[in-house]
């Protein structure tokens, strides 16, 4: 026993000896310089081949058609258009070759998936000369802007990728095929149709240039009047309203007339009666006082009017059902301000008597609550307030 004993003493002061050589195993506080790259580096990164101003990748690399269109494996149904000249296409997939030359494209981050409005979405901003560029980029990676901050710059690598179009939305993203036959109108939606870039890929594919710089976002701030009036005159076309979209705006002087688009027509929305069950954003009321009613997981996206202060013109603000602040009630009209968000042409079908072309609109997405009317207000400043079962929906 006796020896037993000296044996553990000898090795628990062997042991005390050799931590005590040992250097201390404190991991180091991650830096800028770990985490981004300066332009040097990003030099040396595309050495190896081009950085492509936006407008120019979509030019060079997205057709009109794309490569996945065939006889066989075809895009869904209702993507293509006839304008009278040309056969267009809302939903389209080109692949970027995967050899060769480096192909990059830069931009700064200018969502934020926090609120819930841009899930796995990024969209890109781009300064050429004065002017906006901007893309989409449709990524399988949740969260991710604690990950990608808005004002963060990134490079990205889009050899093996693919640009396309959804909804008429121009996108970076992989070739997905929809076969979900249960899916609502799944005889439209079956076929190929851009998709997310599955996270492992899309790792390898960026680098962060330097630390996010909100501050360097550009907004194009104009009024409802000169949106419509000057800066969508040269964007009123299914191709040329491409160029236009993913842009980060800023409208002010606008308010709410609690109005909804039904099929190209006005409709008024239902304000909560506890009483009766009307306007319960729960059972897929599609005109409930809210930003976004339950679809029954249809999962389309939703929008209200603004209007400006002589009611003469109009944008829509699109929400998902899957916002955080979806079930927020609609603000009266006496509240007036901003609203800041991507503009987007949302265009997902044929044109028919039932959806004239007419009905394909301009909406503009904010990322959260914040965006919308965030200034103090004459008639007292708007509070939200989210609706509650049972509760009739308060006064503001």
């Amino acid at each position: 026993m006796k020896n037993k004993v000296n044996f553990a003493f000898i090795s628990l002061a062997s042991l005390a000896a050799l931590l005590w050589l040992m250097p201390a195993c404190t991991p180091n506080a991650p830096s800028e310089d770990a985490l981004f790259v300066n332009e040097d580096k990003v030099a040396e990164i595309t050495s190896d081949g081009k950085i492509y101003t936006l407008n120019d990748f979509c030019t060079k690399y997205m057709s009109e058609a794309g490569n996945y269109k065939s006889d066989t494996t075809p895009y869904r149904t209702r993507s293509e258009y006839f304008d009278g000249t040309d056969t267009l296409y809302f939903f389209s997939v080109d692949t970027i070759p995967t050899d060769g030359p480096g192909i990059y494209i830069r931009g700064r981050i200018t969502t934020d998936d926090y609120g819930g409005n841009f899930y796995k979405t990024l969209v890109i901003q781009q300064i050429v000369n004065g002017a906006q560029q901007n893309l989409r980029i449709s990524v399988d990676m949740g969260s991710a802007s604690g990950l990608f901050h808005r004002g963060q710059e990134i490079l990205i690598r889009c050899n093996g990728l693919a640009v396309g179009r959804y909804a008429n939305q121009p996108q970076l993203c992989v070739p997905s095929y929809n076969n979900n036959i249960w899916a609502s109108s799944a005889n439209q939606k079956v076929g190929w149709a851009p998709g997310r870039i599955p996270a492992p890929k899309f790792r390898k594919a960026y680098t962060l240039i330097g630390a996010p710089e909100p501050q360097k976002l550009v907004y194009d701030v104009m009024t409802l009047d000169e949106l419509d009036s000057k800066y969508l005159q040269n964007f009123k076309d299914i191709k040329s309203a491409r160029v236009a979209d993913g842009r980060l705006v800023r409208i002010t002087n606008v308010h709410f007339n609690r109005k909804c688009d039904n099929q190209g027509k006005l409709q008024d929305l239902v304000l909560y009666n506890p009483l009766t069950g009307d306007g319960n954003p729960e059972v897929a009321d599609s005109y409930a006082c809210v930003f976004a009613p339950s679809t029954g997981n249809i999962g389309f996206p939703q929008s209200r009017y603004v209007v400006s202060a002589d009611e003469t013109d109009s944008v829509l603000v699109s929400a998902s059902e899957y916002a955080k602040y979806a079930y927020f009630y609609i603000p009266s009209a006496k509240h007036v301000g901003s609203i800041t968000g991507i503009l987007g042409y949302y265009v997902d079908n044929q044109p028919t008597d039932k959806y004239p072309l007419t009905t394909a609109k301009w909406s503009i997405t904010p990322c959260d609550l914040g965006d919308i009317l965030p200034e103090p207000q004459k008639a007292g400043t708007w509070k939200p307030a989210e609706w509650q079962k049972g509760i009739a929906q308060p006064e503001d």
